[in-house]
C-alpha cells in the first residue's frame, strides 16, 4: 500500500536508519548492524545519509518514523520485531501510518513452521509476531522466527528487519537488497570503485599518491578504509559524465600499485587465504606449510576455507629445534651453526616440507614474536621466510615490530602474499620488503 503526502524529486536516493532497542540506548549491546547494512549497501553504489537510535517507546518510535518518511527514499527499521511486549515496531509503523494492526496469514504459516522445525509449539506470545500493519508485505526471514515486512508511507518504502545479526544478514542479502537495487538505478548519478589492496598502510599509501598525483581530480573522490591486513582504496564519482575519468585514474592506479592490488571488490571481501587458494585450484596445484613463530597460523588461515583440501597437503608446526629436525630433517648443525631464526633453516624447512608432502608449493616461517628472546643481531619482531617450490625457494628476512598477535598476523599474511605473487609470476617486490 502507499500513502503518498509528498512530491517526488529524482536524486540520490535518501537512504536512512532507525535502530530500536533499550540495550543499544544503555550499551549492553553495541550496534553492529548499521555497519552491516552499510556494507551490503555500499556494492550498489549507495550510503546510509542518516541513522537514529532510539529506546522501546512507541511515541518515539511514531515521531522518528513519520519524520523520516517525510525525509527519505528508503526507511530500514532494524529491531523490534519480537513476541516480547518491548517489541513496538510493527506497532509504531501501524499507528504512524494510521493503520489496523491485523494478524497476516504468511507470518501465522511462517511461525508454524519455525516451531515444527524445533519441535515446539506456536504459543500465543509467539503469534504477537504475526500482528502486522495492515497491506504489509512479507519480507521472508529463513532462519527466525519473526517476519521482515514492508510498506510504503508518504512515498517512502519502509523496510522492517530483525535485530539478530545472523537473520539479518541473510535478509539483507537474499531480500531487501535485492528490492532497493532497482530504486538505485532509477535515482543513482555516481559509481563507486573499490580496490582490495595489501602491502601498503595508509598513511604509505597516502603519500605516494600525493607524490605521483599532486592533481588529483575534484571530481573523482577518494577514501581509504583499513581493515588489518588489508586496505581498501574507493574511487567514487558523483556525475555519470565523469565515468571516463574514473576509469583514467583505475588504470593510472594499476600502473602505481601493481600487484599490490589483489581485486576490484564487489560485495564478498575475501581473505588473502582464499586468493591463494583459488590460484593454486585453478593451477590444480597444492601447498604445504612449515611454521614456527607463527604457530600453525597459516595453516588455519587456508583450512578456514571451504575446498581448502584441494589444494592444501599438509601443515608443520615445528616450535621446537628438535621439532623441525625431526619432522622436517633440518640439520643439526644448521641449527647449531645459524640458529632457528636463520635463513638456512627456513630454506631446510621448506624443502622438508616439499618432500614429505609432495605439495607443489610450499611456505616455511621462523622468528621471534616477542616480547622477550630478541638480540641485538636478531632483534624482537625478526622473521625468515621461505616460499616457493622444488625448483627455486626465495627467502627474506623482514622485522615486524607490534604486539605477539599483530606480528603473526602480518607474518602469516605476507608469507601467504608471496605465493600468490609466485602464483601470478610478480616481478614487483612488495613495499613491505622496505
Amino acid at each position: 500500500m502507499s500513502i503518498n503526502n509528498r512530491e517526488t524529486i529524482l536524486d540520490d536516493l535518501k537512504i536512512q536508519l532507525l535502530l530500536t532497542g533499550n540495550e543499544l540506548m544503555v550499551g549492553d549491546i553495541i550496534d553492529s548492524n548499521s555497519a552491516m547494512i552499510a556494507q551490503h549497501l555500499l556494492p550498489l553504489g549507495a550510503s546510509i545519509e542518516r541513522k537514529v537510535t532510539v529506546a522501546d517507546d512507541i511515541d518515539l518510535l511514531i515521531h522518528e518514523i513519520q519524520t523520516i518518511s517525510q525525509q527519505a527514499d528508503v526507511l530500514i527499521i532494524n529491531g523490534g520485531l519480537g513476541p516480547t511486549i518491548d517489541d513496538l515496531t510493527a506497532q509504531a509503523l501501524a499507528k504512524s501510518c494510521q493503520l489496523p494492526l491485523k494478524e497476516h496469514p504468511c507470518a501465522v504459516n511462517h511461525l508454524q513452521e519455525w516451531a515444527n522445525r524445533r519441535g515446539i509449539p506456536l504459543d500465543k506470545t509467539n503469534l504477537k509476531q504475526a500482528m502486522l500493519p495492515q497491506h504489509a508485505t512479507i519480507i521472508p526471514n529463513r532462519t527466525g522466527s519473526a517476519v521482515g515486512f514492508h510498506l510504503n508511507f508518504q512515498q517512502c518504502d519502509i523496510y522492517c528487519t530483525p535485530g539478530v545479526p545472523s537473520e539479518l544478514a541473510i535478509m539483507l542479502q537474499e531480500e531487501v537488497m535485492p528490492l532497493i537495487q532497482p530504486k538505485l538505478a532509477q535515482h543513482q548519478h555516481y559509481q563507486v570503485l573499490r580496490l582490495h589492496v595489501f602491502g601498503l598502510g595508509e598513511s604509505t599509501l597516502q603519500a605516494l599518491l600525493e607524490e605521483k598525483f599532486p592533481t588529483w581530480p575534484k571530481e573523482v573522490d577518494i577514501g581509504f578504509r583499513a581493515s588489518s591486513p588489508f586496505l581498501e582504496l574507493k574511487l567514487t564519482i558523483q556525475q555519470k559524465q565523469d565515468i571516463e575519468l574514473l576509469t583514467i585514474y583505475k588504470a593510472k592506479l594499476y600502473d602505481l600499485l601493481g600487484d599490490h592490488i589483489l581485486s576490484q571488490l564487489s560485495d564478498k571481501t575475501p581473505t588473502m587465504a582464499e586468493y591463494v587458494l583459488t590460484l593454486l585450484q585453478e593451477n590444480n596445484q597444492s601447498i604445504t606449510t612449515a611454521e614456527s613463530c607463527t604457530g600453525g597460523l597459516i595453516s588455519s588461515l587456508l583450512t578456514n576455507i571451504a575446498g581448502a583440501s584441494k589444494s592444501f597437503e599438509a601443515g608443520y608446526i615445528t616450535y621446537s629445534n628438535s621439532a623441525k629436525e625431526k619432522m622436517l630433517d633440518v640439520s643439526n648443525e644448521t641449527l647449531r651453526k645459524y640458529g632457528a631464526v636463520s635463513e638456512q633453516v627456513v630454506i631446510e624447512m621448506a624443502q622438508g616440507a616439499l618432500a614429505k608432502s609432495d605439495a607443489d608449493y610450499a611456505i616455511a616461517v621462523s622468528g621471534i614474536a616477542g616480547p622477550e628472546g630478541g638480540t641485538k643481531e636478531k632483534p624482537v619482531g625478526s622473521v625468515w621466510i621461505a616460499w616457493g617450490n622444488n625448483k627455486k625457494i626465495k627467502t627474506v628476512y623482514l622485522c615486524i615490530k607490534g604486539t605477539r598477535y599483530y606480528f603473526q598476523t602480518a607474518v602469516a599474511n605476507r608469507a601467504l602474499d608471496l605465493i600468490r605473487r609466485d602464483l601470478i609470476a610478480s616481478a614487483e617486490q612488495p613495499y613491505y620488503f622496505n
